[in-house]
């Protein structure tokens, strides 16, 4: 198995992407594998659409029934996301997943937008609203910023408990 951060696709039932995702980044901060699976996206593009002769942007998914993940691939990572409820096997073979190519990965996320940005706007100590992920819709304190990883270390306040969580620059936006 290969020990590079690359991109790999995996199957899930369609239109369970999102529970998937949701599943994923839960069991990476639970299992403490945040050190080799660093990104899981659906792939979406926004479209704009008339309904009613209003304007409403939405957002498609580009490839329904797929996720991509960004990870390092050994036995123990390997076996987590297999067995992640709603994921149904990675592209490729059974026993070794195929990775994306980095221009068919850099396509992909050019086309949703997802260029990664190495800036952002805030600073240690700002508030940000966590946009996707496990923790989507809550509040953050940032504690930390790793312009090399384009990911922020901050404290969510859950049930009265403060929880370290970690986000990448385009899961966030500021207050």
């Amino acid at each position: 198995m290969e020990l590079e951060k690359k991109w790999y696709v995996i199957h899930t039932y369609s239109g369970y992407e999102n529970k998937v995702k949701a599943n994923l980044e839960r069991k990476i901060h639970s299992m403490g594998m945040e050190d080799k699976i660093f990104n899981v996206i659906v792939p979406v593009e926004k479209e704009t659409e008339k309904r009613n002769g209003k304007e409403k942007v939405v957002e498609r998914k580009i490839f329904p029934g797929y996720v991509l993940l960004e990870m390092i691939v050994d036995e123990r990572s390997w076996y987590i996301v297999r067995n992640t409820p709603g994921v149904t096997g990675f592209v490729g073979s059974n026993t070794k997943p195929v990775p994306l190519t980095e221009e068919e990965a850099n396509r992909i996320l050019k086309a949703m937008g997802m260029d990664k940005p190495t800036e952002l706007d805030v600073e240690v100590g700002d508030q940000v609203n966590i946009t996707s992920g496990a923790f989507e819709n809550f509040v953050a304190t940032i504690t930390e910023i790793d312009y090399s990883k384009s990911k922020i270390k901050g404290v969510v306040d859950i049930f009265g408990r403060e929880t370290a969580i970690e986000a990448d620059f385009d899961q966030i936006e500021k207050i």
